[in-house]
């Protein structure tokens, strides 16, 4: 699926009509999976790839980054960062390029606006409102930089966002999560009692999975929240399993609503849940009988949504556009709201993660 993607923008994700692309999560969470491959193969095209994106978004001293505003202070824009810290790793580039760059998102967490609790609204212009998307736009790049820079204080911050998101964001009944908490409940969409949103959207919880093994890639071992992340992904592992589909293996755009008229396997949240299961269990924080649920959920991806084209490219159908709160047309996180929402072939949130997944499925072999 890789080399299909390489094909589909064979010189890199860096341009948009001659320009520097667009900053945002989306061409990060692609480099990711193409560094998963990259690591895994050890084949020099893939490495070139991402700096090539990455280059053309930098000057050569890295002080500023194309197409990114830091006064939004929108989550979304920190995901990519990820890549420039890696980049600041190898030899044979100019690491402090992309450490300046890396900085510039920084400080960006270190001014975003926060609830009176502490956790990050997800954007300037959605005001006290947390999403779930926003825990793996934000957090894996925030403890990665906190332990390459030796920054200790920044764990406390990256567990304090999980904490905020278990206690407003979790329902108790079932243990899944409300896509969004607006901690003003001004929100039409938030209940007034609560301020959580009103469905469970499958893909907001991927991005939690995702962000949760991601995130203890970096955590100390001693640091005293490590062991409250990994119990929230344990209470998370037994809910997804649950709501596994039982014919398809796959997950439910509503998470809750299995065989609802509209309802439909989701591929992009179908994809993130075997990665994240796949990973808990290959790194000791999961029981391996989780193998069975994420095996059962990669089987069930392939024989539905992975088409063979006739260039002999592989396509990835079955993904949803988008998934948001709020906004202009206003997004009122009903269950109508969710699956009026396109689906798309090839798209990113989906090819991104079904990567991983398969790098993760196979070292499992």
């Amino acid at each position: 699926m890789t080399d299909s993607f390489m094909k589909w923008f064979p010189d890199s994700l860096g341009l948009e009509q001659n320009k520097a692309a667009r900053w945002g999560y989306e061409q990060g969470l692609m480099l990711k999976a193409v560094e998963r491959v990259w690591q895994r193969t050890g084949e020099r095209k893939y490495f070139d790839y991402i700096v090539r994106t990455i280059n053309y978004s930098l000057p050569p001293d890295g002080s500023s980054i194309a197409r990114f505003k830091l006064e939004d202070y929108n989550l979304d824009n920190i995901n990519t960062g990820r890549v420039l810290l890696t980049l600041s790793q190898q030899p044979g580039l100019e690491q402090q390029r992309y450490h300046t760059a890396a900085q510039l998102l920084h400080k960006q967490l270190e001014g975003q606006p926060t609830t009176k609790e502490g956790g990050y609204w997800h954007k300037k212009r959605y005001t006290h409102q947390m999403w779930l998307d926003g825990l793996y736009m934000a957090e894996p790049f925030a403890a990665e930089y906190s332990k390459l820079f030796n920054k200790p204080t920044g764990f406390d911050h990256v567990a304090l966002q999980f904490a905020q998101v278990e206690k407003h964001l979790v329902d108790a009944k079932t243990g899944l999560l409300y896509h969004g908490y607006d901690e003003s409940r001004e929100q039409q969409w938030a209940n007034k009692t609560t301020g959580q949103s009103p469905n469970f959207w499958g893909r907001g919880m991927g991005w939690y999975a995702m962000a949760l093994v991601d995130v203890l890639d970096y955590f100390p071992k001693n640091h005293p929240q490590r062991q409250n992340l990994i119990k929230y992904l344990q209470r998370l592992a037994p809910v997804l399993a649950k709501y596994q589909d039982p014919k398809t293996g796959g997950w439910w755009q509503v998470s809750d609503q299995a065989g609802r008229a509209g309802n439909y396997i989701e591929t992009s949240a179908s994809c993130m849940f075997v990665y994240a299961l796949q990973k808990g269990v290959r790194l000791g924080y999961l029981d391996k009988k989780y193998v069975a649920v994420a095996r059962r959920g990669y089987q069930g991806i392939v024989k539905q949504f992975v088409q063979p084209e006739p260039d002999g490219t592989l396509a990835l159908n079955g993904t949803v556009s988008v998934g948001g709160l709020g906004g202009t047309p206003y997004r009122d996180g009903s269950y109508e709201y969710y699956l009026s929402e396109p689906l798309k072939k090839n798209d990113f949130k989906g090819v991104g993660p079904f990567i991983m997944a398969s790098v993760e499925m196979e070292m499992a072999k």
